[in-house]
């Protein structure tokens, strides 16, 4: 199995990034898929989650900001991020029913 993570980068403080998480290997539409971060001398924490059924459940920190979303077509979760703050700055990483992980993408929000 694989889950490959892209779209992180350098945006300014109330900018919006789309993250985007393709898997391989796995029978996608059958799997829980969420995105968690992991800030510099921090714990990996939940971003937000999403069920084969489309239940989705938010961090308090990010609700009304970020949209998670999925392509069971495309084999494709994704994390529409808009009115970033500097506190967003982490290492995103897409997981697959808790139990298989991407390789992360930086998110970096600053002036």
């Amino acid at each position: 199995v694989q889950l490959q993570a892209s779209g992180g980068g350098l945006v300014q403080p109330g900018g919006s990034l789309r993250l985007s998480c393709t898997a391989s290997g796995l029978f996608f539409d059958r799997n829980d898929m969420g995105w968690y971060r992991q800030a510099p001398g921090k714990q990996r924490e939940l971003v937000a989650t999403i069920t084969t059924t489309l239940k989705t459940n938010y961090a308090d920190s990010v609700k009304d900001r970020f949209t998670i979303s999925r392509d069971n077509a495309k084999n494709t979760v994704y994390l529409q991020m808009n009115g970033l703050k500097p506190e967003d700055t982490a290492v995103y990483y897409c997981e697959a029913a808790l139990f298989w992980w991407g390789q992360g993408t930086l998110v970096t929000v600053s002036s």
